[in-house]
């Protein structure tokens, strides 16, 4: 859980895996808000998406006191799409690009290049606050391929009805004193071809299934480089996650394997949010370009960006049984399409 919280933290705060630090982009002022949602919108949308997968491997119910354990990877793709975006000059109050550039890398781009930004703030008789920072290229190229991953542990247990119960529980651990992270997720999945009589004796089953997924994780900004532009006093970053999924699903199961697929729609939103005070120094420019003074500026709380993520989705995948020991793999069809695979231990 350690390297997961840790990854999720790289991919949320991916400065850090370019030599930056997350602060440095609140320079730009009022702009820093846009900037940021443009550049890590792929990958909370790639989460949300993600966390809705690998519920389930069977439309089958486990007898009354069944259970399965459950270890998966859920992989969404990034599109191409998404690699880029446009860097829309009106979208913006105080910056501007080298050269004249009308787009910028997302986190999840191939594209690794750094690009200076330049900032110039009015600030009345003819000056203006300035100011530079790197924004970050992409990690895709640090990463096997250019997905989303999230790996889950998960626990299903049958119950009375037809009905199985499924909850993936991490509960809130602490690293070195500077990541916190949590997970909650609940779904139920009840089977409705024992409603349809004959059509139970067939090996075909049919379930629907409601499942929900919550998770937290906060990060302490130490102000690590004491000769940047920007001094950091209680800095935290915190990152939640809710996501909810519907989902029609079947199968046919035979005793060496089982084909399964489902038709469904995915809801998600999640939150970013950056506390603390920071205190922000510029150089000070008259109209001729000369720097006649440097000002420190403090906000607090600087940064709140709301994401989501909805559609319908459509998996198709297989599983091996070998007694009580599963093999399995899916892909999912959605905006970010989704590959899954994993193996269970399951009884009754």
């Amino acid at each position: 859980m350690k390297k997961y919280a840790l990854l999720v933290l790289l991919l949320i705060t991916s400065y850090t895996s370019q030599s930056q630090e997350l602060e440095s982009i609140l320079i730009a002022a009022e702009d820093a808000s846009e900037l940021t949602q443009n550049y890590i919108n792929p990958v909370m949308k790639g989460l949300m998406y993600s966390m809705n997968g690998g519920w389930y491997t069977t439309a089958k119910t486990h007898k009354k006191f069944g259970f399965d354990i459950t270890i998966n990877a859920n992989a969404s793709f990034v599109p191409n799409a998404d690699q880029m975006f446009a860097f829309v000059q009106s979208d913006y109050s105080f910056l501007t690009l080298p050269n004249g550039e009308t787009s910028l890398p997302t986190v999840m781009s191939e594209n690794d290049t750094e690009t200076t930004v330049d900032i110039r703030i009015p600030i009345g008789n003819d000056e203006f606050r300035v100011g530079s920072f790197e924004m970050p290229g992409g990690i895709a190229n640090d990463l096997p391929v250019n997905s989303i991953p999230t790996p889950m542990v998960q626990l299903g247990l049958g119950l009375p009805f037809k009905t199985d119960i499924k909850l993936r529980l991490v509960p809130n651990l602490n690293f070195d004193d500077s990541v916190e992270a949590s997970l909650f997720g609940l779904g139920l999945q009840h089977n409705v071809l024992q409603y349809l009589g004959p059509l139970e004796k067939l090996p075909l089953s049919v379930s629907v299934l409601a499942a929900f997924t919550s998770m937290n994780v906060s990060y302490n900004i130490e102000d690590e480089n004491t000769t940047d532009d920007v001094v950091v006093t209680n800095g935290k970053a915190e990152f939640k996650m809710n996501t909810w999924t519907v989902q029609a699903i079947a199968s046919l199961d035979f005793k060496i394997i089982t084909f399964y697929g489902s038709l469904g729609y995915n809801n998600g939103s999640s939150s970013i949010k950056m506390k603390g005070d920071y205190d922000i120094t510029y150089d000070v420019e008259d109209e001729n370009g000369i720097v006649v003074r440097t000002e420190i500026e403090s906000i607090s709380n600087p940064i709140n960006l709301d994401f989501d993520a909805n559609g319908v989705r459509g998996t198709l995948g297989a599983r091996i049984n070998i007694g009580f020991f599963k093999i399995f793999a899916d892909y999912t069809l959605q905006e970010y399409n989704t590959a899954s695979a994993g193996i269970a231990f399951s009884f009754r």
